[in-house]
């Protein structure tokens, strides 16, 4: 008997967060066992003071599909690329711990309803919607973007919400390619996908912000500039060559 292919794999990065990973793997696991699809979640909670990891594994008795991977070395960039590179999926979706979007919408993102080599969700395309987001953080969010633009890819309206799909294939061929280990991970995979000739599809969701975001707008920003340099640097250098 042969066994079904996985289709959708869902990778968690988690850092600290206790609090939240329970009710997230709750939502998530209902949600999936109501679909047609094989599927996978992937946890891959790095550098954790708390109880995320023991709060996560309690999750596998009885879910063969969760896997809780411990990854020593702190960042959120980090997390997403160990868990890209081990999921099996033929898609793979990169999702925030707090489900800022509802975990529903992600059919959206993968076939039948659409089929594309990478899929973000954006908070500016058509059909989105903010809820209670404050305005400092709108304005930030939008000056960054501004130099997301200017520095690195014109085309995208919104490149930091934290829920991506990638094909296989475009997975397996970019995070190898990665180097950042922080927040503006999103901006250098899709540069080099930009640069490798993948299709990506910006898709408006309705996002609900979380006061318990992990981004700590002022602090973290001149990190997030420091980065967009290092990524036009890294393309002049070659580092984002295919590598053979």
């Amino acid at each position: 008997m042969v066994t079904p292919k996985v289709f959708l794999s869902i990778i968690f990065p988690a850092h600290n967060e206790e609090e939240r990973i329970s009710v997230t793997l709750e939502k998530t696991i209902s949600f999936l066992k109501k679909q047609p699809y094989k599927s996978e979640i992937l946890v891959i909670e790095n550098g954790s003071r708390d109880n995320t990891y023991q709060l996560a594994s309690s999750f596998i008795p009885g879910n063969r599909n969760l896997h809780v991977i411990h990854e020593e070395k702190r960042g959120k960039g980090l997390a997403v690329q160990r868990g890209m590179l081990e999921a099996t999926g033929d898609y793979r979706f990169i999702c925030d711990v707090d489900l800022s979007m509802p975990i529903e919408e992600v059919n959206r993102f993968i076939p039948p309803q659409l089929t594309a080599d990478i899929s973000i969700a954006s908070r500016e395309a058509p059909g989105a919607k903010r809820y209670n987001e404050p305005a400092y953080r709108h304005i930030i969010g939008r000056v960054f973007n501004l130099l997301v633009r200017i520095l690195a890819i014109p085309q995208l309206q919104d490149t930091q919400c934290g829920f991506k799909c990638f094909s296989a294939q475009a997975a397996s061929e970019l995070f190898p390619l990665q180097t950042i280990s922080g927040w503006t991970f999103d901006v250098e995979i899709l540069y080099i996908a930009r640069k490798h000739g993948y299709s990506i599809t910006e898709l408006g969701i309705p996002w609900y912000h979380d006061p318990q975001s992990k981004v700590k707008v002022f602090r973290d920003s001149f990190q997030m500039l420091v980065d967009l340099v290092s990524i036009r640097l890294n393309n002049l250098r070659g580092v984002y060559a295919k590598k053979i």
